[in-house]
């Protein structure tokens, strides 16, 4: 549902609604309704919000990607998923296409070790 993604989306990019108004040209009280379900934004803000996140207008309304697509595992898509959707970790989706599961989750220790030992969040 596209209030529940819009919502989960803007967390997860650390935006306040003020903020992501701000970029979609609408006022924050645009986004909380879109959020709450009370209105749904046109056909080109919908474009625009996809753009902003990165992600196809279906993904933004819900409508989740057919199985047997990009990734053949239900586990490496799971965790490429979790890739995409992180902005720290964006970088590295397309080099995990032909890696399995568990070298996927070494990479991300190890990114996330690089980072703690550099005092980096």
């Amino acid at each position: 549902m596209l209030s529940n993604e819009l919502k989960r989306l803007r967390s997860l990019h650390k935006m306040t609604q003020a903020e992501l108004a701000q970029k979609v040209g609408f006022s924050q009280q645009a986004i909380a309704r879109w959020e709450t379900d009370r209105s749904t934004p046109d056909p080109n803000t919908l474009i625009k919000l996809s753009k902003i996140f990165d992600i196809t207008v279906d993904e933004l309304i819900g409508n989740k990607k057919p199985s047997g697509g990009y990734y053949l595992n239900p586990d490496t898509a799971r965790l490429a998923q979790e890739i995409h959707d992180n902005p720290q970790y964006k970088v590295l989706f397309d080099a995990t296409k032909h890696l399995n599961p568990e070298s996927i989750k070494e990479v991300m220790k190890f990114i996330d070790y690089q980072k703690s030992k550099e005092g980096v969040d």
